[in-house]
């Protein structure tokens, strides 16, 4: 796919980088793209992180569109945060219409095709009169407990009907969609293998803020929300106080009571991504701790393919994505298994199995996966224009 014009709807572009990022810096390279950061999800509340991210907003609101590569620009719109309110949104519509109106005429990008990974977008998507509407389903909104779940289902079901294609991230995203759309496609996550499996080099060298810590280091890399069950990572700290927990990346749940019980659970907060394969390369196994729910079975984690390029042992709790890379990971469903697997994982750890993981990972690329999404949606832009 060469030469189109792209708005999407997306998180914020300055958050941890996610599926969102990755796909929309490689369509970039051939296409020109507006980022429309977040359009409140959620209604905001009276705490330091929801009052700092509304200052953030409104600064880059002020500072109009930003260019963050050659082709690709961010515009944080202004918005009333009241997603649940039905004046508020239609303040919205007319607020976004014009807002991206203005910036698509000042960046050359006429009737665009509208991209959104968020399923309450659809109203603002359908308002820009796209050449082409596409839905890059990311997570199961319905059984999100940080979001009004049930809202978000009338609305996706809502997208999807007015969809001219949609992506999803896993099987069972995959299957759900279908029933709504059949023109839904499987588009399970890539990797920066090339990135990730610096890891393996000699020449890489260990992040220095790990130096301190004497234990084997079992750790997670990724945003710490509520997926993140941690009452198991409290009993991994409990039975092996020898071994060092080490959890990188933004945290947004009470980590309080986990690191008051456990002087060897360490927190590194956000942690810049050109680094992470420093962190990755001391590790000697890798987790995907999540909480096992109707949220987080559809779930496909990003960090399981940066994981396994990084050569690093995984151990995951019992989620479907977990399973169809057996091969390759353990899961545990219990606490006691959970246990069990990483103990069996670092056991059995080499310098070949490390190898031997990352190259299984060579071939699942972002841009063999963005390769495929762009054949899709060109075929899609053929077929809608005739």
């Amino acid at each position: 796919m060469t030469g189109e014009r792209i708005v999407c709807f997306a998180r914020d572009w300055d958050d941890h980088p996610t599926s969102n990022t990755h796909v929309m810096r490689l369509l970039a390279r051939r296409n020109r793209v507006l980022w429309v950061s977040s359009i409140a999800m959620r209604t905001p509340q009276a705490s330091g992180r929801d009052v700092r991210r509304i200052g953030r907003k409104l600064a880059a609101f002020a500072a109009g569109p930003r260019r963050v590569a050659e082709t690709l620009w961010v515009l944080s719109p202004l918005v009333l945060p009241l997603p649940h309110q039905p004046w508020a949104v239609a303040l919205n519509r007319r607020l976004l219409r014009a807002q991206i109106g203005r910036a698509c005429r000042r960046l050359g990008l006429e009737r665009p095709q509208v991209w959104t990974f968020l399923p309450n977008a659809v109203d603002y998507a359908l308002d820009l009169d796209p050449s082409l509407l596409v839905y890059y389903c990311v997570d199961d909104w319905a059984h999100s407990a940080v979001y009004d779940g049930a809202r978000l289902a009338i609305l996706e079901e809502r997208l999807c009907a007015r969809a001219d294609l949609v992506f999803a991230t896993s099987q069972a995203l995959a299957e759900g969609k279908r029933r709504l759309n059949p023109r839904t496609h499987l588009a399970v996550h890539g990797v920066d293998h090339a990135h990730f499996s610096r890891a393996l080099d000699p020449g890489t060298p260990d992040a220095p803020e790990l130096a301190a810590l004497r234990g084997r280091i079992v750790g997670m890399v990724g945003l710490i929300d509520e997926r993140v069950d941690l009452s198991l990572l409290a009993y991994v700290a409990a039975r092996h106080p020898d071994w060092e927990i080490v959890l990188v990346g933004p945290v947004a749940t009470d980590l309080g009571p986990l690191l008051a019980a456990h002087r060897n659970v360490h927190v590194l907060g956000r942690w810049p991504y050109a680094r992470l394969p420093e962190v990755l390369r001391r590790f000697a196994a890798a987790l995907v701790p999540f909480v096992v729910n109707e949220y987080t079975r559809h779930v496909n984690p990003l960090k399981l393919r940066e994981y396994l390029s990084a050569g690093v042992p995984v151990v995951g709790t019992d989620l479907p994505e977990i399973a169809r890379h057996a091969r390759w990971c353990r899961v545990g469903r219990t606490p006691i298994e959970f246990v069990s697997a990483i103990e069996t994982a670092i056991a059995e750890d080499s310098a070949v199995r490390r190898a031997a993981r990352s190259a299984a990972m060579r071939g699942e690329t972002w841009e063999r996966r963005v390769d495929e999404i762009g054949r899709i949606v060109a075929q899609a832009r053929e077929t809608h224009a005739a």
